[in-house]
């Protein structure tokens, strides 16, 4: 059984490798004269195939629970922050292709110098960070976080601030749930369990289910973020247990 995930996980980053370059060179082309959101919902499409080659391919599927309580595309723009916990790759490439409103990522500007991959990242509208230096890290998030809320973006960070091992708690760190504060907008609580199929550190995918479960916005005004924070965590890693208990025994 594993040397057949691992004939499948190979031929599935075969797949990515493929696919990517002619996306993210279609992206780059593209995006020197588009406007609007035209740039992410072309990426969100390649990881939506990234998605669907995990299931396809490695017979990764996934279901979700909790989707009512966020906004639908014919909502009012309104921004929100989503917190979710952070396992894998599958949650990062399945968010965008899930969700109706564009998603705003808070990342290490490291990956823009990935091949391809970070060259499509690096023409969407997102928040790339210089980790080394947090003042002004925090700065950027602040800021870019307010204007891409005020345009309708939905700004999704990871508590954790990395990749968890499956039955694993880490230190969540306030910095979604300050930006939730400072902008008076809903902090939105995700519980995911892709380590079940795609461990952290690893392309060796299994197949299973990938669960998901989206919790009820949280009012943030009149909050403060260590408070607010230590709510979600406690609704995020209550709901993992919930979703995973082989993981927690």
């Amino acid at each position: 059984m594993r040397a057949l995930s691992a004939v499948r996980s190979l031929l599935f980053v075969l797949f990515l490798v493929i696919t990517v370059i002619p996306w993210a060179l279609a992206v780059v082309l593209v995006s020197i004269g588009a406007r609007g959101n035209v740039v992410y919902w072309m990426c969100a499409g390649w990881l939506g195939t990234a998605i669907w080659g995990a299931r396809v391919i490695c017979g990764v599927r996934h279901r979700i629970q909790g989707m009512e309580h966020l906004p639908t595309k014919a909502d009012a723009m309104a921004g929100l922050v989503l917190a979710s916990k952070h396992q894998s790759t599958w949650e990062t490439f399945a968010y965008p292709s899930l969700m109706s409103h564009p998603l705003a990522y808070v990342f290490k500007r490291e990956l823009l110098y990935v091949p391809f991959f970070g060259w499509a990242m690096a023409r969407m509208d997102m928040i790339h960070i210089d980790r080394s230096k947090r003042a002004q890290a925090w700065a950027r998030v602040a800021e870019q976080g307010r204007r891409l809320m005020s345009k309708g973006h939905w700004v999704i960070m990871f508590p954790e601030g990395t990749r968890i091992a499956r039955g694993a708690k880490g230190s969540y760190k306030n910095g979604a749930s300050r930006l939730a504060v400072e902008c008076g907008v809903p902090i939105v609580p995700i519980a995911a369990t892709s380590a079940r199929c795609w461990p952290r550190k690893s392309f060796l995918l299994r197949p299973g289910v990938v669960d998901i479960s989206i919790g009820r916005p949280i009012p943030s005004a009149g909050r403060e973020p260590d408070e607010l924070m230590r709510e979600v965590e406690a609704w995020i890693e209550a709901e993992m247990r919930r979703l995973d208990p082989e993981a927690y025994r």
